[in-house]
């Protein structure tokens, strides 16, 4: 008959092997865990090329008593090409390629944007408006999934995981710290699914954006 000493030996190995094999089966849940940060976030958005959406943004301003309220489509294609187009309350269009800004603004509450008459159109080189290049890039860049450029005018945190997160841009150029206090982005995986926009003077907006499945 064995000793009681061997089978309390035995038994205790038994259960610091169990420990030992339930610690191993948990190393890559961890590892996946830690792995979630800015730089796996921004490779996965950088793997969408292109995205169409839709839109609903309400801004608030200190002036109104109640939030104004717009609706349209968004479109995506990678890296550099990003158009909003606002059709209600009236409609109102802006296309990015590269460095070019091309404005579309309805003069008339059901004017289409294109129509000869009932728009004004502005053509912007984002170099020679460098606040208004910077936040465009906070959006594009998060699109692309480039954290270089990011970086580059933002100061970045991440909370969350792959399923639900948030990107927040604090701007560090001083002209832009006077506008904008931060840029929140919120997103499932690759998608970005909702932007805030906070405003230094208590303004702000939220865009909440929902894709539309490519057939």
């Amino acid at each position: 008959m064995m000793p009681l000493v061997t089978i309390t030996r035995t038994v205790f190995s038994l259960n610091r092997m169990r420990q030992l094999i339930m610690l191993l089966m948990l190393i890559p849940v961890l590892t996946h865990a830690e792995e979630w940060d800015i730089k796996q976030l921004m490779h996965h958005l950088a793997q969408v090329r292109s995205s169409h959406a839709i839109f609903v943004e309400k801004k608030s301003i200190a002036m109104l008593t109640a939030p104004i309220e717009s609706s349209g489509e968004l479109i995506y294609n990678a890296p550099d090409h990003l158009e909003k187009r606002t059709i209600k309350p009236k409609s109102e269009s802006m296309i990015l390629d590269n460095d070019t800004l091309i404005i579309e603004l309805g003069t008339q509450q059901h004017s289409p944007i294109g129509s000869r008459y009932g728009y004004q159109k502005h053509r912007l080189q984002l170099q020679n408006y460098p606040e208004v290049a910077v936040f465009i890039d906070s959006i594009r860049g998060t699109l692309a999934g480039d954290l270089t450029a990011l970086m580059q005018n933002y100061q970045l945190s991440l909370v969350g995981n792959a399923d639900n997160w948030t990107l927040s841009l604090r701007p560090t150029h001083e002209k832009m710290q006077a506008i904008v206090e931060c840029i929140d982005i919120t997103g499932t995986h690759d998608e970005v699914q909702r932007i805030k926009i906070t405003q230094t003077d208590g303004d702000s907006s939220i865009m909440l954006i929902e894709q539309l499945i490519t057939p």
